[in-house]
């Protein structure tokens, strides 16, 4: 492949990569803004665009420690244009898959279908000595962890709140916990924002290294001006993303698995952030919809466990299970035609 088409191809992957970042964002708008919309603290107008602000900013608060992971789920080899290819299949596959469970108003997750398609057209070029495992196995490890830990610590603050507001009339902690999710939903975007777009990030990267333009060593900074164009488009479109919104999924999350008031929004919130805030400290890439959803139902299961609608939980875990191999898939039948073509 000449330079120039390889260059446009570069480009074109790159316009792929914040095309998805924008769907994330707007895919996952939903996850953010639920719980807020779904106890009337804010309208649905008013809550995406507090959640795309914290979003953007986000890239002031946290390290790019799970753009670093997500860049190395696949063995780049440096300046191989094919894994260029491999990029863009990865996309693809991502992106449809997004796509279609939008459609169908499943809270999927973004990220593992971004990383099963990463990975899926990496095997379809190399084989399964492709993919870095044990990368991609901690990820795998955390779609039963992170919603485990946002159930535990959503559950564990409600009956915390329950015991601590024992005394006050039920007017009187409404209206507190309506200020107080302003805040928790705050810190969830901000939480989703730095967790989320750093796996975009990690893709350009990953892009980058395969042209030649980047090493392995490359490392992400908001003060080197050859890689803060990154962070702050790969933050603007999910910004963007989610300034747009997806009041499908919204209804699925924050009314359909369990009714929530504003004390209980504001739990589940927290405990979100709460999770999303420890894995991005780690490096981990996890699933916010996985979050925020464990913290919902947590906080449902201490009213009674008839309080949840398990049947759209299951629809929800269903998908969960689905979306890497799906995704994988998708990628990998893409790549395959690319390579047809080439």
């Amino acid at each position: 492949m000449e330079l120039t088409g390889l260059w446009m191809l570069v480009i074109g992957t790159v316009a792929a990569a914040l095309v998805f970042d924008a769907i994330n964002g707007f895919h996952d708008a939903a996850n953010s803004i639920a719980t807020v919309v779904s106890t009337r603290v804010l309208s649905p107008r008013t809550a995406v665009i507090w959640a795309a602000f914290f979003n953007f900013i986000a890239m002031f608060v946290f390290a790019p420690k799970v753009a670093d992971t997500i860049s190395k789920i696949v063995y780049i080899q440096e300046g191989d244009p094919v894994y260029v290819e491999v990029v863009l299949a990865g996309l693809v596959g991502a992106i449809v898959w997004d796509m279609l469970t939008w459609w169908w108003s499943l809270p999927t997750s973004s990220s593992h279908a971004l990383i099963g398609g990463f990975a899926g057209a990496g095997i379809a070029f190399k084989g399964w000595g492709a993919v870095h495992w044990d990368k991609l196995f901690t990820v795998m490890a955390f779609i039963p962890i992170a919603p485990l830990i946002g159930f535990i610590f959503g559950f564990g603050l409600m009956v915390a709140v329950y015991w601590i507001f024992r005394r006050w009339r039920p007017a009187a902690i409404d209206r507190f916990f309506r200020k107080g999710q302003l805040l928790s939903a705050a810190l969830y975007s901000l939480g989703h924002g730095g967790n989320d777009a750093q796996k975009t990030m990690g893709i350009i990267v990953a892009l980058l290294v395969a042209h030649g333009t980047f090493t392995q060593d490359t490392q992400l900074s908001l003060t080197d001006y050859h890689t803060a164009w990154i962070i702050l488009s790969c933050h603007l479109a999910m910004a963007v993303g989610t300034a747009l919104g997806g009041w499908r999924i919204v209804k699925t999350m924050g009314i359909k698995v369990t009714k929530l008031q504003p004390v209980g929004g504001c739990c589940a919130e927290t405990a979100g952030a709460a999770t999303l805030f420890m894995a991005t400290f780690l490096g981990i890439p996890v699933s916010t919809t996985h979050t925020i959803a464990g913290g919902i139902i947590g906080v449902g299961a201490t009213r009674r466990l008839t309080g949840i609608k398990w049947d759209i939980a299951f629809r929800i875990v269903m998908a969960w299970v689905v979306t890497i191999p799906c995704s994988a898939i998708i990628s990998a039948l893409t790549f395959l035609a690319i390579a047809a073509l080439r």
